[in-house]
Protein backbone atom coordinates (compact mmCIF):
# COMPACT_ATOMS: atom_id res chain seq x y z
CA UNK A 1 0.00 0.00 0.00
CA UNK A 2 1.40 3.17 -1.37
CA UNK A 3 1.91 6.07 1.97
CA UNK A 4 2.05 10.15 1.00
CA UNK A 5 4.84 11.53 1.85
CA UNK A 6 5.76 12.02 5.53
CA UNK A 7 3.68 15.09 6.93
CA UNK A 8 5.96 14.87 9.99
CA UNK A 9 9.07 15.30 7.31
CA UNK A 10 7.41 17.97 5.64
CA UNK A 11 6.60 20.09 8.39
CA UNK A 12 9.57 19.72 10.44
CA UNK A 13 11.50 20.69 7.18
CA UNK A 14 9.35 23.76 6.93
CA UNK A 15 9.88 24.33 10.47
CA UNK A 16 13.73 24.07 10.45
CA UNK A 17 13.71 26.12 7.83
CA UNK A 18 13.98 29.04 11.22
CA UNK A 19 17.34 28.68 11.94
CA UNK A 20 17.48 31.20 15.10
CA UNK A 21 13.75 29.72 16.13
CA UNK A 22 14.62 26.00 16.03
CA UNK A 23 18.00 26.88 18.05
CA UNK A 24 16.09 28.93 20.81
CA UNK A 25 13.22 26.15 20.33
CA UNK A 26 15.59 23.50 21.19
CA UNK A 27 17.37 25.25 24.31
CA UNK A 28 14.38 26.81 26.21
CA UNK A 29 12.83 22.67 25.76
CA UNK A 30 16.16 21.83 27.10
CA UNK A 31 16.11 24.17 29.82
CA UNK A 32 13.14 22.79 31.58
CA UNK A 33 14.72 19.24 31.23
CA UNK A 34 17.48 20.63 33.35
CA UNK A 35 15.36 22.20 35.17
CA UNK A 36 13.33 18.67 35.55
CA UNK A 37 16.48 16.74 36.66
CA UNK A 38 17.43 19.40 39.40
CA UNK A 39 13.82 18.81 40.68
CA UNK A 40 13.79 15.00 40.52
CA UNK A 41 17.36 14.69 42.11
CA UNK A 42 16.22 16.57 45.22
CA UNK A 43 13.97 14.24 45.92
CA UNK A 44 15.67 10.98 47.22
CA UNK A 45 13.01 8.42 46.55
CA UNK A 46 12.46 10.07 43.00
CA UNK A 47 12.98 6.60 41.63
CA UNK A 48 10.54 4.77 44.01
CA UNK A 49 7.65 7.52 43.50
CA UNK A 50 7.34 6.31 39.70
CA UNK A 51 7.69 3.24 40.72
CA UNK A 52 5.07 3.57 42.58
CA UNK A 53 3.29 5.64 40.12
CA UNK A 54 3.43 2.64 37.24
CA UNK A 55 2.13 0.29 39.88
CA UNK A 56 -0.51 2.23 40.75
CA UNK A 57 -1.53 2.83 36.84
CA UNK A 58 -0.98 -0.63 36.47
CA UNK A 59 -3.41 -1.67 38.57
CA UNK A 60 -5.94 0.52 37.38
CA UNK A 61 -5.92 -0.78 34.02
CA UNK A 62 -6.29 -4.43 35.06
CA UNK A 63 -9.23 -2.75 37.22
CA UNK A 64 -9.96 -0.41 34.56
CA UNK A 65 -14.44 -1.57 34.35
CA UNK A 66 -14.30 -1.74 38.02
CA UNK A 67 -12.80 1.71 39.40
CA UNK A 68 -15.20 3.56 36.53
CA UNK A 69 -18.01 2.32 37.70
CA UNK A 70 -17.31 3.40 41.56
CA UNK A 71 -16.26 6.54 40.14
CA UNK A 72 -19.73 6.81 38.61
CA UNK A 73 -21.34 5.72 41.61
CA UNK A 74 -19.44 8.20 44.24
CA UNK A 75 -19.73 11.45 41.42
CA UNK A 76 -23.42 10.93 41.14
CA UNK A 77 -24.01 10.71 44.96
CA UNK A 78 -22.27 14.11 44.99
CA UNK A 79 -24.54 15.42 42.45
CA UNK A 80 -22.21 15.32 39.66
CA UNK A 81 -24.11 13.63 36.49
CA UNK A 82 -22.05 11.13 34.45
CA UNK A 83 -21.82 10.79 31.06
CA UNK A 84 -20.24 7.98 28.54
CA UNK A 85 -18.66 8.55 25.15
CA UNK A 86 -17.51 5.96 22.78
CA UNK A 87 -15.73 8.48 20.93
CA UNK A 88 -14.87 11.85 19.82
CA UNK A 89 -18.18 12.96 17.81
CA UNK A 90 -20.31 11.52 20.79
CA UNK A 91 -18.53 13.42 23.46
CA UNK A 92 -18.48 16.81 21.72
CA UNK A 93 -22.56 16.11 20.83
CA UNK A 94 -22.94 15.83 24.34
CA UNK A 95 -21.18 19.05 25.31
CA UNK A 96 -23.38 20.61 22.55
CA UNK A 97 -26.10 19.30 24.67
CA UNK A 98 -25.82 20.35 28.02
CA UNK A 99 -24.63 24.45 26.37
CA UNK A 100 -28.17 24.27 24.66
CA UNK A 101 -30.05 23.00 27.67
CA UNK A 102 -28.53 26.43 28.98
CA UNK A 103 -29.07 28.54 26.25
CA UNK A 104 -25.37 29.65 25.99
CA UNK A 105 -23.79 30.94 22.97
CA UNK A 106 -20.64 31.92 24.93
CA UNK A 107 -18.37 29.68 27.16
CA UNK A 108 -14.91 29.93 28.44
CA UNK A 109 -12.70 26.48 28.53
CA UNK A 110 -9.49 25.80 30.85
CA UNK A 111 -6.36 23.74 29.30
CA UNK A 112 -7.90 20.58 28.27
CA UNK A 113 -6.23 17.95 25.62
CA UNK A 114 -9.16 15.53 25.48
CA UNK A 115 -10.87 18.65 24.14
CA UNK A 116 -8.18 18.93 21.55
CA UNK A 117 -8.19 15.36 20.73
CA UNK A 118 -11.95 15.63 19.78
CA UNK A 119 -11.75 19.11 18.31
CA UNK A 120 -14.59 20.17 20.43
CA UNK A 121 -13.55 24.61 19.88
CA UNK A 122 -14.10 23.53 15.85
CA UNK A 123 -17.26 21.98 16.42
CA UNK A 124 -19.16 24.26 18.97
CA UNK A 125 -18.08 27.03 16.75
CA UNK A 126 -19.47 25.00 13.67
CA UNK A 127 -22.81 25.37 16.02
CA UNK A 128 -22.64 29.05 16.93
CA UNK A 129 -21.04 28.57 19.91
CA UNK A 130 -18.20 31.23 21.33
CA UNK A 131 -15.43 29.59 23.20
CA UNK A 132 -12.62 31.67 24.83
CA UNK A 133 -8.97 29.21 26.32
CA UNK A 134 -8.56 30.86 29.27
CA UNK A 135 -5.04 29.28 30.08
CA UNK A 136 -2.63 32.30 28.74
CA UNK A 137 -0.79 29.97 26.55
CA UNK A 138 -4.20 28.49 24.96
CA UNK A 139 -5.49 32.00 24.61
CA UNK A 140 -2.70 32.87 22.48
CA UNK A 141 -2.36 29.85 19.86
CA UNK A 142 -6.44 30.22 19.98
CA UNK A 143 -6.34 34.02 18.99
CA UNK A 144 -3.42 33.06 16.01
CA UNK A 145 -5.85 30.32 15.05
CA UNK A 146 -2.95 27.43 15.71
CA UNK A 147 -3.15 24.69 17.81
CA UNK A 148 -1.29 24.00 20.71
CA UNK A 149 2.25 22.81 20.46
CA UNK A 150 3.03 21.53 23.28
CA UNK A 151 0.98 19.92 25.96
CA UNK A 152 2.31 22.15 29.01
CA UNK A 153 3.77 25.16 27.24
CA UNK A 154 1.11 25.56 24.55
CA UNK A 155 2.95 28.40 22.76
CA UNK A 156 6.04 27.47 23.52
CA UNK A 157 7.22 28.20 20.00
CA UNK A 158 6.45 32.01 20.13
CA UNK A 159 8.45 34.52 21.38
CA UNK A 160 7.44 37.70 23.11
CA UNK A 161 7.65 39.92 20.53
CA UNK A 162 5.42 38.16 18.39
CA UNK A 163 3.05 37.78 20.87
CA UNK A 164 3.19 41.22 21.57
CA UNK A 165 1.91 41.84 17.92
CA UNK A 166 -0.25 39.48 18.25
CA UNK A 167 -1.81 41.10 21.51
CA UNK A 168 -1.83 44.47 19.43
CA UNK A 169 -3.90 43.03 16.77
CA UNK A 170 -6.43 41.21 19.27
CA UNK A 171 -6.72 42.93 22.35
CA UNK A 172 -5.35 46.77 21.10
CA UNK A 173 -2.22 46.70 23.15
CA UNK A 174 0.24 49.03 21.98
CA UNK A 175 2.40 48.27 19.14
CA UNK A 176 6.11 47.47 20.16
CA UNK A 177 5.21 46.70 23.67
CA UNK A 178 6.61 42.76 24.29
CA UNK A 179 7.08 43.32 27.92
CA UNK A 180 6.09 40.03 29.35
CA UNK A 181 4.63 41.70 32.68
CA UNK A 182 2.56 43.96 30.34
CA UNK A 183 1.66 41.60 28.01
CA UNK A 184 -0.02 39.08 30.80
CA UNK A 185 -1.70 42.21 32.59
CA UNK A 186 -3.60 42.87 29.39
CA UNK A 187 -4.70 39.38 28.68
CA UNK A 188 -5.81 39.18 32.51
CA UNK A 189 -8.23 41.70 31.70
CA UNK A 190 -9.26 40.64 28.23
CA UNK A 191 -10.20 37.35 30.00
CA UNK A 192 -11.88 38.58 33.29
CA UNK A 193 -14.74 39.67 31.48
CA UNK A 194 -15.31 36.45 29.97
CA UNK A 195 -14.90 35.14 33.41
CA UNK A 196 -17.58 37.57 34.69
CA UNK A 197 -20.09 37.06 32.22
CA UNK A 198 -19.64 33.30 31.43
CA UNK A 199 -22.16 30.42 32.58
CA UNK A 200 -20.82 27.97 31.15
CA UNK A 201 -17.01 26.84 32.06
CA UNK A 202 -15.25 23.53 30.54
CA UNK A 203 -12.19 22.07 31.95
CA UNK A 204 -10.19 19.10 31.90
CA UNK A 205 -9.38 16.67 34.03
CA UNK A 206 -5.84 15.57 35.60
CA UNK A 207 -6.70 12.97 37.94
CA UNK A 208 -10.48 11.75 38.89
CA UNK A 209 -10.62 9.75 42.45
CA UNK A 210 -12.44 6.56 41.73
CA UNK A 211 -13.02 6.23 45.68
CA UNK A 212 -14.65 9.85 46.33
CA UNK A 213 -15.55 10.87 43.22
CA UNK A 214 -13.92 13.71 42.95
CA UNK A 215 -11.58 15.24 40.10
CA UNK A 216 -8.42 17.03 40.53
CA UNK A 217 -7.44 19.48 37.78
CA UNK A 218 -3.82 21.52 38.15
CA UNK A 219 -3.16 24.88 36.56
CA UNK A 220 -0.22 27.44 37.26
CA UNK A 221 -2.69 30.04 36.84
CA UNK A 222 -6.06 29.98 38.35
CA UNK A 223 -8.03 30.30 35.32
CA UNK A 224 -10.02 26.85 36.10
CA UNK A 225 -10.84 27.72 39.65
CA UNK A 226 -11.71 30.91 38.22
CA UNK A 227 -14.00 30.30 35.87
CA UNK A 228 -15.88 27.02 37.58
CA UNK A 229 -16.66 29.28 40.71
CA UNK A 230 -18.22 31.92 38.39
CA UNK A 231 -20.26 29.93 36.56
CA UNK A 232 -23.60 28.09 36.70
CA UNK A 233 -22.56 24.91 35.04
CA UNK A 234 -18.99 23.12 35.16
CA UNK A 235 -18.48 20.37 32.21
CA UNK A 236 -15.39 18.14 32.78
CA UNK A 237 -13.95 16.16 30.14
CA UNK A 238 -11.74 13.46 31.09
CA UNK A 239 -10.42 10.13 29.33
CA UNK A 240 -11.33 7.20 31.31
CA UNK A 241 -7.69 6.22 31.50
CA UNK A 242 -7.60 9.55 34.42
CA UNK A 243 -8.84 7.27 37.32
CA UNK A 244 -6.72 6.21 40.57
CA UNK A 245 -7.75 4.03 43.42
CA UNK A 246 -8.27 6.30 45.72
CA UNK A 247 -7.36 9.81 47.37
CA UNK A 248 -3.92 8.80 49.23
CA UNK A 249 -2.42 8.24 45.60
CA UNK A 250 -3.37 11.56 44.88
CA UNK A 251 0.38 12.48 46.70
CA UNK A 252 2.11 10.63 44.83
CA UNK A 253 0.90 11.87 41.43
CA UNK A 254 1.28 15.19 41.97
CA UNK A 255 4.75 15.06 43.54
CA UNK A 256 5.81 14.03 40.34
CA UNK A 257 3.68 15.93 37.65
CA UNK A 258 4.88 19.02 38.02
CA UNK A 259 8.69 18.35 39.08
CA UNK A 260 8.32 16.41 35.48
CA UNK A 261 6.68 18.94 33.75
CA UNK A 262 8.18 22.38 34.84
CA UNK A 263 10.82 21.28 37.40
CA UNK A 264 8.22 23.02 40.03
CA UNK A 265 7.98 21.10 43.08
CA UNK A 266 4.02 21.12 42.48
CA UNK A 267 1.38 22.93 40.42
CA UNK A 268 0.35 26.69 41.92
CA UNK A 269 -3.96 25.32 42.02
CA UNK A 270 -4.28 21.49 42.48
CA UNK A 271 -8.03 22.33 42.87
CA UNK A 272 -9.95 19.11 43.78
CA UNK A 273 -13.95 19.71 42.61
CA UNK A 274 -16.06 17.14 44.27
CA UNK A 275 -19.53 18.30 44.32
CA UNK A 276 -21.07 21.23 42.52
CA UNK A 277 -21.84 24.39 44.88
CA UNK A 278 -25.59 25.09 45.71
CA UNK A 279 -27.00 26.41 42.11
CA UNK A 280 -24.52 25.01 40.44
CA UNK A 281 -24.98 21.95 38.27
CA UNK A 282 -21.93 19.40 37.39
CA UNK A 283 -21.14 17.51 34.41
CA UNK A 284 -18.24 15.14 33.87
CA UNK A 285 -18.14 13.29 30.19
CA UNK A 286 -16.12 10.34 30.08
CA UNK A 287 -13.86 9.47 26.90
CA UNK A 288 -13.15 6.08 25.37
CA UNK A 289 -11.99 7.32 21.92
CA UNK A 290 -10.21 4.04 21.60
CA UNK A 291 -8.65 3.71 24.63
CA UNK A 292 -10.52 0.57 25.10
CA UNK A 293 -9.07 -1.35 21.91
CA UNK A 294 -5.47 0.20 23.28
CA UNK A 295 -6.24 -1.71 26.68
CA UNK A 296 -6.45 -4.39 24.98
CA UNK A 297 -2.86 -4.60 23.02
CA UNK A 298 -0.68 -5.67 24.97
CA UNK A 299 2.24 -3.89 23.74
CA UNK A 300 0.84 -0.44 23.36
CA UNK A 301 -1.70 -0.45 26.60
CA UNK A 302 0.82 1.32 29.07
CA UNK A 303 0.76 4.52 26.89
CA UNK A 304 -2.39 4.63 28.57
CA UNK A 305 -0.74 5.65 32.03
CA UNK A 306 0.59 8.80 30.73
CA UNK A 307 -0.47 12.44 33.20
CA UNK A 308 0.38 14.40 29.85
CA UNK A 309 3.62 15.95 31.82
CA UNK A 310 5.16 16.87 28.25
CA UNK A 311 8.67 15.84 29.98
CA UNK A 312 9.23 13.40 26.81
CA UNK A 313 8.84 16.10 24.62
CA UNK A 314 11.47 18.20 26.81
CA UNK A 315 13.80 15.89 26.23
CA UNK A 316 13.36 14.68 22.80
CA UNK A 317 15.74 15.93 20.11
CA UNK A 318 13.44 15.13 17.20
CA UNK A 319 10.45 17.55 18.93
CA UNK A 320 13.05 20.06 20.19
CA UNK A 321 13.95 20.91 16.59
CA UNK A 322 11.30 20.15 14.51
CA UNK A 323 8.15 21.53 16.76
CA UNK A 324 5.15 20.13 18.08
CA UNK A 325 2.71 21.53 15.10
CA UNK A 326 4.89 19.15 12.59
CA UNK A 327 2.94 15.92 14.27
CA UNK A 328 -0.67 17.15 12.76
CA UNK A 329 -1.83 15.45 16.09
CA UNK A 330 -3.25 17.29 19.28
CA UNK A 331 -0.36 15.61 21.46
CA UNK A 332 2.75 15.97 19.58
CA UNK A 333 6.11 14.68 20.54
CA UNK A 334 7.09 10.89 21.57
CA UNK A 335 3.62 9.68 23.52
CA UNK A 336 1.74 11.09 20.97
CA UNK A 337 3.93 9.29 18.27
CA UNK A 338 2.56 6.43 20.12
CA UNK A 339 -0.92 7.39 21.01
CA UNK A 340 -1.71 8.62 17.05
CA UNK A 341 -1.15 5.77 15.16
CA UNK A 342 -3.62 3.31 17.43
CA UNK A 343 -6.39 6.20 16.67
CA UNK A 344 -5.30 6.59 12.46
CA UNK A 345 -2.70 4.04 11.53
CA UNK A 346 -2.82 5.46 8.07
CA UNK A 347 -2.58 8.74 8.74
CA UNK A 348 -0.35 8.87 11.46
CA UNK A 349 2.66 6.20 10.31
CA UNK A 350 4.59 8.52 9.80
CA UNK A 351 4.99 9.65 13.39
CA UNK A 352 6.95 6.25 14.97
CA UNK A 353 9.37 6.67 12.50
CA UNK A 354 10.10 10.69 13.50
CA UNK A 355 12.01 9.39 16.27
CA UNK A 356 16.31 8.10 17.29
CA UNK A 357 14.91 5.26 19.68
CA UNK A 358 17.21 6.72 21.47
CA UNK A 359 15.43 6.51 25.32
CA UNK A 360 15.75 8.94 26.50
CA UNK A 361 11.90 9.61 26.69
CA UNK A 362 11.83 6.90 28.43
CA UNK A 363 13.98 7.48 31.07
CA UNK A 364 12.07 10.65 31.96
CA UNK A 365 8.63 9.33 32.04
CA UNK A 366 7.44 9.90 35.19
CA UNK A 367 5.49 6.62 35.10
CA UNK A 368 8.01 4.73 33.58
CA UNK A 369 6.12 4.02 30.29
CA UNK A 370 8.27 2.41 27.52
CA UNK A 371 7.54 5.09 24.87
CA UNK A 372 10.82 4.21 22.40
CA UNK A 373 9.95 -0.04 22.96
CA UNK A 374 6.89 0.99 21.88
CA UNK A 375 7.66 3.46 19.07
CA UNK A 376 9.62 0.40 17.98
CA UNK A 377 6.74 -1.69 18.08
CA UNK A 378 4.54 0.44 16.04
CA UNK A 379 7.50 0.76 13.37
CA UNK A 380 6.91 -3.23 12.82
CA UNK A 381 2.88 -3.10 12.99
CA UNK A 382 2.91 -0.28 10.54
CA UNK A 383 5.20 -1.96 8.02
CA UNK A 384 3.50 -5.41 8.22
CA UNK A 385 -0.14 -3.88 7.62
CA UNK A 386 1.35 -1.47 4.65
CA UNK A 387 1.53 1.67 5.69
CA UNK A 388 4.71 2.86 4.72
CA UNK A 389 5.75 4.31 1.34
CA UNK A 390 7.15 1.76 -1.48
CA UNK A 391 10.51 3.35 -1.11
CA UNK A 392 10.84 2.65 2.28
CA UNK A 393 9.30 -0.52 2.94
CA UNK A 394 11.83 -1.60 -0.09
CA UNK A 395 14.64 -0.36 2.21
CA UNK A 396 13.21 -2.26 4.84
CA UNK A 397 13.18 -5.37 3.09
CA UNK A 398 16.67 -5.05 1.48
CA UNK A 399 18.14 -4.15 4.85
CA UNK A 400 16.52 -7.32 6.34
CA UNK A 401 18.02 -9.63 3.59
CA UNK A 402 21.56 -8.67 4.02
CA UNK A 403 21.26 -8.18 7.94
CA UNK A 404 20.19 -11.77 8.09
CA UNK A 405 22.86 -13.47 6.09
CA UNK A 406 26.13 -12.94 6.94
CA UNK A 407 27.91 -13.58 4.24
CA UNK A 408 25.94 -11.06 2.46
CA UNK A 409 26.39 -8.65 5.07
CA UNK A 410 30.39 -9.24 5.01
CA UNK A 411 30.60 -8.48 1.14
CA UNK A 412 27.80 -4.94 1.50
CA UNK A 413 30.21 -3.83 4.21
CA UNK A 414 33.43 -4.79 2.44
CA UNK A 415 32.03 -2.85 -0.92
CA UNK A 416 30.27 0.06 1.15
CA UNK A 417 33.82 0.54 2.46
CA UNK A 418 35.14 0.46 -1.34
CA UNK A 419 32.55 3.11 -2.70
CA UNK A 420 33.08 5.10 0.23
CA UNK A 421 36.58 5.41 0.18
CA UNK A 422 37.07 5.80 -3.37
CA UNK A 423 33.79 6.61 -5.17
CA UNK A 424 32.40 9.20 -2.44
CA UNK A 425 30.16 10.65 -4.85
CA UNK A 426 27.92 6.96 -4.79
CA UNK A 427 26.69 7.82 -1.21
CA UNK A 428 27.29 11.81 -0.56
CA UNK A 429 24.56 12.70 -3.06
CA UNK A 430 21.14 14.19 -2.53
CA UNK A 431 19.73 10.73 -3.65
CA UNK A 432 20.74 9.54 0.63
CA UNK A 433 18.40 11.34 2.89
CA UNK A 434 20.66 10.35 5.48
CA UNK A 435 23.64 12.78 3.92
CA UNK A 436 21.56 15.64 2.84
CA UNK A 437 21.93 17.37 7.02
CA UNK A 438 24.49 15.31 7.86
CA UNK A 439 28.35 14.91 6.94
CA UNK A 440 29.29 10.62 6.31
CA UNK A 441 31.62 9.05 8.85
CA UNK A 442 34.92 8.37 7.90
CA UNK A 443 35.89 4.91 6.37
CA UNK A 444 37.07 2.53 8.63
CA UNK A 445 40.18 0.57 7.70
CA UNK A 446 38.40 -2.48 9.11
CA UNK A 447 35.47 -4.08 9.87
CA UNK A 448 34.80 -4.69 13.23
CA UNK A 449 34.79 -8.57 12.74
CA UNK A 450 37.75 -8.40 11.00
CA UNK A 451 39.19 -6.17 14.66
CA UNK A 452 37.62 -8.95 16.49
CA UNK A 453 39.01 -11.71 14.88
CA UNK A 454 42.92 -10.06 14.25
CA UNK A 455 42.73 -9.07 18.27
CA UNK A 456 41.24 -12.52 19.35
CA UNK A 457 43.98 -13.85 17.43
CA UNK A 458 46.31 -11.69 18.70
CA UNK A 459 45.51 -12.19 22.33
CA UNK A 460 45.50 -15.65 21.94
CA UNK A 461 48.82 -15.90 20.44
CA UNK A 462 50.05 -13.46 23.96
CA UNK A 463 48.22 -16.01 26.70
Amino acid sequence: MEQKTSDHAILADKFNQDIPRVDWHDKTLWFIREKRDKAAWQIAEWEELRELASQVKNNVLDNLHDYLLEFEKQAQQNGITIHWAANAEEHNRIVHSIIQQHGVTDIVKSKSMLTEECHLNEYLQKQGITVVDTDLGERIVQLAGEPPSHIVLPCIHWKKEEIGELFHQHLGTPKGNADPQFLTAAAREHLRQRFLTSRVAITGVNFAVAETGEIVVCTNEGNADLSVQLAEVHIACMGIEKIIPQRKHLGIFLRLLARSATGQPITTYSSHFRKPRPGQTMHIVLVDNGRSERLQQESFRNALKCIRCGACMNTCPVYRRSGGHSYQYAIAGPIGSILAPSLDMKNHADLPFASTLCGSCTNVCPVKINIHEQLYDWRQVLVKNGHVSSVKAAGINGMAAVLSRPAIYKIAGAAGRWFMKYIPAIVNNKFNPWYKQREMPAVPKQSFNEWYRQNRKENGKQS
